[in-house]
């Protein structure tokens, strides 16, 4: 039986806490893959810090990294001057992502979450355009600022803004009409209609794979035919890889697949490697219109994070390994989940997912949720995504273990027949 929260965390912390209060324990240390509560107990993790963790948790080489850092007095906040730690880290971001992939994006320092990396791109974007509008897609998910939540479509996390949320249009994302109507007709005779009241938009913005939306995954013939929407009309193309960058599909840039090149690409959650706070705006040079302190932040200069980020480039990215076992990693999670999903056919069981992202769905929302918190009690942290809380997701560390991807997947399959 798990104990209750301690009388701190309810009469001292706020009611906007959730994590908690699902997996209600209090965690102390965390190695790798597992978590541990204040009793010793272990919890595999599926969760891996809302994707922030991709390299497990305390990965001890970039631990060692820090660790060397912080004992020489490195500098710790630098707002954004030039220091050792981010030339290290440019320096290794340059050879081993942007280079190799034929990209000359400049980078910029937005501030230290994935809501600042994307408010950057949607200023940068207005800028050069000098337009208000962005077009965003059904179930996107970029932020809980105002900018980032007027691009986002859940209707309970727009609600939390409490002022209207203008300026950003939303189109269907891939099937989401279910392959009834051809890719993007009703986006493109909007634009070409001049009665049809839609402002020329300044920019596109667009997950390959809606994570908070329930692991809806884009095509990639769906990705080069938006590309090649937003060159016809004069629109840039922003990626949010957030949660899907870093290597969580499979290559380090989740369009890769797809072959195009977004103009502005956001970046966070794992770019740090050790989950520490860091995020990128990264475009094409010709955008790059900022006058100096145009957009700044007091934290855009997290040195550790800068740190822990280089280390992880070059013991991860420096070949294409992590690609490969990402690849393989997923593959074995899929095979399991395909005996999950036919079991489960009479409840909807259906999954979907690329690299070591992936959704088990349900009709019924809160099967769901029972899967989940049956889960929690045998030792395994998931979290549920999509707009009604239908899909149990799946976002285990890429440096997980066949052996612990399989005792985790094997407590799913029992999670699901449990609750049935």
């Amino acid at each position: 039986m798990f104990q209750t929260e301690p009388s701190v965390f309810t009469t001292l912390e706020s009611e906007v806490r959730s994590y908690c209060r699902g997996w209600p324990v209090v965690f102390d240390r965390a190695r790798g893959s597992y978590l541990y509560d204040e009793d010793g107990r272990p919890f595999l993790d599926f969760f891996a810090g809302a994707g922030s963790l991709n390299y497990g948790h305390n990965n001890p080489v970039l631990k060692r990294a820090l660790l060397d850092y912080l004992e020489r007095d490195g500098i710790t906040h630098g707002l954004d001057m030039s220091t050792t730690a981010k030339r290290a880290f440019l320096e290794s971001f340059r050879d081993l992502v942007l280079r190799p992939r034929g990209l000359d994006h400049k980078v910029m320092f937005p501030g230290p979450t994935g809501t600042n990396a994307v408010e950057a791109a949607l200023k940068l974007a207005r800028k050069v355009k000098g337009r208000e509008s962005i077009i965003s897609f059904t179930n996107a998910f970029h932020g809980m600022s105002l900018g980032a939540l007027a691009v986002t479509g859940n209707a309970f996390k727009r609600a939390g803004a409490g002022i209207p949320l203008v300026h950003g249009t939303p189109m269907p994302f891939d099937d989401y009409l279910d392959g009834r109507t051809p890719d993007f007709i009703w986006f493109e005779r909007l634009l070409d209609d001049a009665g049809s009241g839609l402002n020329k938009p300044a920019a596109v913005i667009v997950e390959t794979v809606q994570g908070e939306g329930g692991v809806n995954v884009a095509r990639p013939e769906w990705l080069r035919g938006l590309a090649d929407l937003c060159r016809r009309h004069d629109m840039l193309l922003i990626v949010d890889d957030i949660q899907m960058g870093c290597g969580r599909t499979g290559p380090f840039f989740s369009f890769e697949e797809a072959g195009i090149v977004p103009d502005i690409i956001t970046v966070s959650k794992s770019i740090s490697g050790y989950g520490l706070p860091m995020s990128l705006t990264l475009f094409r040079p010709e955008l790059d219109i900022w006058e100096p302190g145009e957009h700044n932040g007091t934290f855009r200069g997290n040195n550790p994070a800068f740190v822990t980020a280089a280390a992880a480039l070059n013991v991860y990215w420096a070949d294409g390994q992590t690609e490969k076992q990402t690849i393989g990693r997923g593959e074995q999670t899929e095979a399991a989940l395909r005996v999950i999903a036919a079991e489960q056919a009479h409840a909807g069981g259906a999954y979907r997912g690329r690299g070591l992202v992936w959704g088990l769905t349900f009709d019924d929302p809160a099967r769901a949720e029972a899967i989940c918190h049956r889960a929690f009690e045998l030792g395994l942290l998931l979290e549920t995504s999509g707009p009604r809380g239908e899909v149990v997701k799946l976002l285990p560390a890429l440096t997980i273990t066949p052996e612990e991807l399989d005792e985790g997947l094997r407590v799913l399959a029992r999670a699901v027949r449990d609750t049935e």
